[in-house]
């Protein structure tokens, strides 16, 4: 029998410049979003893998998704977005990752932090493995943002997303932000 918490209102695959997404939402916020995928067929997959997302009642979307939908189509094709006031519902979260991923929502467009750091902002200092473990279970990449949080030295890091650390070395440069060596310096001016 499922909870409350686990009953979903909806659920829509939608396509963007980069690949195929998909969000579920219950009637208390956001509880699941893929990141891009090849195919319609591998975000629906994707989705339909936990529990409370019913294949079978796709929902009547609230204004809110209508608006998370343009929104994230808009962060696809560039755009700055703030996906700060995005209802969430986390029910059964742990209360170290709702403290992580509390820190992590509070990352703007093009920011980044360490896990190490996101640890330490969360009242968790020294707890980095840990913080990236929490990461790794997000349910809701991109509205929190765990592609912003870099390993030490600002090396690029862990991503659980498909494509790995690839995608979210391309959702950094989407948003500014560089991360690895800097480019090879000129040899020659020729002049």
């Amino acid at each position: 029998m499922q909870t409350p918490s686990e009953i979903t209102a909806g659920h829509a695959v939608l396509e963007t410049v980069i690949g195929f997404m998909g969000i579920a939402w219950s009637e208390k916020g956001l509880i699941r979003l893929c990141l891009p995928e090849r195919s319609r067929e591998a975000v629906e997959r994707r989705l339909l893998r936990h529990a409370g997302v019913d294949a079978s009642n796709p929902g009547q979307q609230p204004a809110w998704v209508a608006e998370l939908i343009a929104s994230i189509k808009a962060y696809a094709a560039g755009e700055d977005i703030d996906f700060t006031g995005v209802p969430v519902d986390l029910a059964g979260v742990d209360d170290f990752r709702l403290a992580i991923y509390d820190a992590a929502r509070k990352l703007a467009f093009g920011e980044t932090t360490t896990y190490g750091e996101l640890a330490k902002t969360a009242g968790h200092a020294g707890l980095a493995r840990e913080t990236g473990a929490a990461l790794g279970a997000n349910p809701v990449p991109l509205v929190i943002p765990c592609h912003r949080i870099l390993a030490a030295g600002g090396k690029i890091g862990g991503f659980s997303a498909p494509g790995g650390s690839a995608t979210k070395e391309k959702m950094l440069a989407m948003e500014g932000v560089r991360v690895g060596p800097p480019p090879a310096a000129q040899v020659s001016f020729g002049f």
